[in-house]
Parts: C-alpha cells; sequence; structure tokens
C-alpha cells in the first residue's frame, strides 16, 4: 500500500529544486513546490493507482492534497481523474471539498479535470456546481465552468446534454459583468471550445453579451468562427 508519507517522499525524488522558486513565482499561491513536472506526476500516481484499492486511492488524494504542497495536490487530483469509477460519490464529495479551497490556476484545473468526468458521469450534479456560481470566492465561480467544459466538445450531444448545455451558458452570461481575468478568461475558454461544434450558439451569445465582455475575452472567444 502506499500512503501519504511514501507517495510525498517519492515526489521529493523527483523534485528539481532550481525549478521550485520558478514555480512559486508563476503560481503565485503560498505553499511548498518541490519542482516535478506534470508528466512525472502523472507517471506516479498512475502506479499508485494501481496498487491501493478504491477506499486507499480516496485516502491517498485526502492526504496528499492536506499535505498542502503543490505537487501533492496536483497528484491528488491525478489519482481521482479517471472516467469510470463505480461507485464515485465519495471522489465526487472529495473534489466538491476541495473547490472552496482552489487559490491558484493550476490546481484548480487539474482538481476540474478529476470533477468533469463525476459531472458527465452524473448530470444531476450540476445542480451542486450551480450553486458554485454565487460563491464569493473567485476560484470557486470560475470552476463551475472549468469543470463543465466537457460539455462543450460534444458533436451529437443528447436532449439532456444540449439542456445542460444551455444552462451553463446561463451561467456564463451571469459572469459577464464580472471583470475579474480569470473570470473573463474562463467565459472565453467556454465559448471558444463551444464554437468548434456549435458556432451559431456562440455568435448568438456574443450577439447578445458579447459588448459586455472584456475585449480579450471577447476576441478569444470567437477565434474559431468564421470570419
Amino acid at each position: 500500500m502506499i500512503d501519504t508519507a511514501t507517495a510525498l517522499a517519492q515526489l521529493e525524488a523527483a523534485a528539481d529544486p532550481a525549478k521550485a522558486p520558478e514555480m512559486a513565482a508563476y503560481h503565485k499561491a503560498g505553499r511548498r513546490y518541490l519542482g516535478v513536472t506534470v508528466p512525472e506526476i502523472d507517471a506516479l500516481a498512475k502506479a499508485w493507482r494501481e496498487e491501493v484499492t478504491a477506499e486507499e486511492r480516496l485516502a491517498l488524494a485526502e492526504g496528499l492534497w492536506r499535505s498542502d504542497v503543490h505537487e501533492g495536490r496536483v497528484a491528488a487530483a491525478k489519482l481521482l481523474t479517471q472516467a469510470r469509477i463505480r461507485p464515485d460519490e465519495a471522489v465526487w464529495q472529495m473534489i466538491c471539498g476541495w473547490v472552496p479551497e482552489f487559490d491558484a490556476w493550476a490546481i484548480a484545473d487539474h482538481a476540474c479535470k478529476a470533477g468533469e468526468k463525476r459531472v458527465m458521469a452524473d448530470l444531476a450534479r450540476l445542480d451542486t456546481v450551480e450553486s458554485w456560481t454565487q460563491s464569493p470566492l473567485m476560484w470557486q465561480r470560475r470552476a463551475a465552468l472549468v469543470i463543465t467544459l466537457p460539455l462543450t466538445k460534444l458533436n451529437f450531444p443528447k436532449p439532456a446534454e444540449l439542456e445542460a448545455r444551455e444552462r451553463v451558458l446561463g451561467w456564463a452570461a451571469g459572469y459577464v459583468q464580472d471583470g475579474d481575468w480569470f473570470i473573463q478568461k474562463a467565459i472565453a475558454w467556454w465559448l471558444r471550445d463551444l464554437s468548434k461544434h456549435d458556432a451559431a450558439r456562440v455568435e448568438a451569445f456574443l450577439a447578445e453579451h458579447g459588448a459586455g465582455m472584456k475585449a480579450f475575452a471577447r476576441k478569444e472567444a470567437a477565434k474559431h468562427l468564421p470570419r
């Protein structure tokens, strides 16, 4: 069995002390950085998944998250990033517990990557995600868009998925007046990805709400639209 201390020791063995200060300056969140690359973290997490039971995986993920080491938190998310997990309610609840603690984009995005698998497995979980849109915490509001990105990538969405897509577009419309760079970037990201599969819907969104968006976000959202 791999416990938290062993996992952290393996991360530290892969550390590059020269990279750690650069990472700390880049991510701007006050925690310990080891200087381990994402591919190295991914490889370790994959090996750990093969050695632990589902219950042990949850315990390891939570322990790594609570370590508050940057690479530990990324590894925690990697441990839970899997399309098929049955049952998965405990995994979903753990990820939801992490969301209010987001404070930097990289950790938030890795955790959302794990969470998006659980959302797509059960769209009823959008009820929980919607509550994040009213959070005073910018990172939690942003997570509502990032964790639902798979809805933008469907070539042949089912009726329930189309309904879910429209629901999230409603959240995005509500964010338009929020001038925070990360929120505007998230709106643009959602629309840009959707434009590859439903350009007309993005054009309609921009026609209605584009004037309220920051110029950079409006430009990025329209990047793949027909000229």
